[in-house]
């Protein structure tokens, strides 16, 4: 009987007790989470490898240290995983919002877990109804590239219809996001990628693509109301001569020199270097789902794993060969 409550207490998760490699991450039993009164517990069903779990795992950024730990993570194990869709099993006894059953997707952020068949979570934290037309596996790797590509383009960048947008990493999670979201606001879209990746682009809807193994955008004589480089693979600089006159450059990737170009192009500049941090996604993940369902929005999944299988799924993401998402099958 010990051992039975023992395992029903328990429950599959992948962790990390110190940064590095893939082949640091172990698939072990760890203790099921209980939600507190104001949470609720969520079964897991799908989740992905993102390239920020990659960094988070190396722990290679400062914001990364900061937030899990500078020699080692902070916890006895640390669970990655940032995205997740699944069924609320248990509500606590506050919650309002949610019922037992309810299908949802949403997002962690920093504060991972998801790698993981249970997770608790926030019932005001980032979560929404799951599109009711597409898969688990399909809801779990929309949650932060299209939110992600949505925050920028709509909210901080103020995308306007008939603009001249490109979209840098273009076949990648954010870039598939971007380009659809780009075309829904009516702009025209230009999208870079490799040669292999250009047809999917073009299915995406992008105007035109450039392969970037052939042409570099940065040096032609055609200019962009935003550029947005969803791999950090430019700069500012380097852009600046492809941008109108009151562009906007985006980039993704935190760090200080990008805060610093935003805060000093905010202003005294036209031309503007856009970078901040979306905190809670609900808004978006329910325009998102809206978009979904009325079949304006798609997901590009590359390949699925199993949770047995994640060092293989982070092994490929580090590659830099991946086409929009990796999903993890729970």
């Amino acid at each position: 009987m010990i051992h039975l409550l023992k395992k029903i207490n328990e429950m599959k998760a992948v962790v990390y007790k110190k940064f590095g490699p893939p082949a640091f991450l172990e698939l072990c039993e760890v203790e099921k989470p209980i939600p507190k009164k104001n949470e609720v517990l969520i079964k897991v069903e799908a989740t992905t490898v993102t390239t920020a779990d990659c960094m988070m795992r190396r722990g290679d950024t400062v914001l990364s240290r900061i937030l899990l730990g500078f020699i080692k993570p902070k916890k006895k194990y640390q669970i990655l995983g940032t995205e997740f869709s699944g069924i609320i099993e248990t509500v606590g006894t506050d919650v309002k919002k949610w019922k037992t059953g309810d299908e949802i997707y949403g997002f962690r952020g920093f504060g991972t877990g998801c790698y993981a068949e249970y997770k608790c979570i926030s019932s005001s934290g980032s979560l929404a109804m799951k599109p009711v037309n597409i898969t688990y596996e399909e809801a779990a790797s929309m949650v932060d590239g299209a939110s992600t590509a949505l925050f920028f383009l709509n909210h901080k960048a103020k995308i306007k219809s008939g603009q001249k947008v490109l979209i840098n990493g273009a076949s990648g999670s954010i870039g598939t996001f971007a380009v659809q979201l780009s075309k829904y606001f009516g702009a025209e879209v230009t999208g870079v990628c490799s040669t292999k990746n250009i047809e999917l682009v073009k299915s995406l809807g992008a105007d035109n693509v450039i392969d970037y193994t052939k042409e570099d955008f940065t040096k032609s004589n055609k200019y962009y109301d935003i550029i947005f480089d969803t791999v950090s693979k430019s700069s500012f600089k380097e852009c600046n001569n492809v941008l109108t006159p009151t562009g906007r450059y985006i980039d993704t990737m935190f760090s200080l020199k990008r805060v610093s170009q935003s805060f000093w192009t905010k202003w005294f500049c036209k031309k503007k270097v856009i970078f901040a941090m979306s905190v809670n996604k609900t808004e978006a993940l329910n325009f998102i789902k809206g978009l979904v369902e009325d079949g304006k929005l798609k997901t590009i999944i590359d390949g699925y794993y199993t949770l047995d299988q994640i060092t293989d799924a982070h092994a490929y993401v580090e590659s830099g060969h991946k086409k929009g998402n990796i999903v993890i099958k729970i």
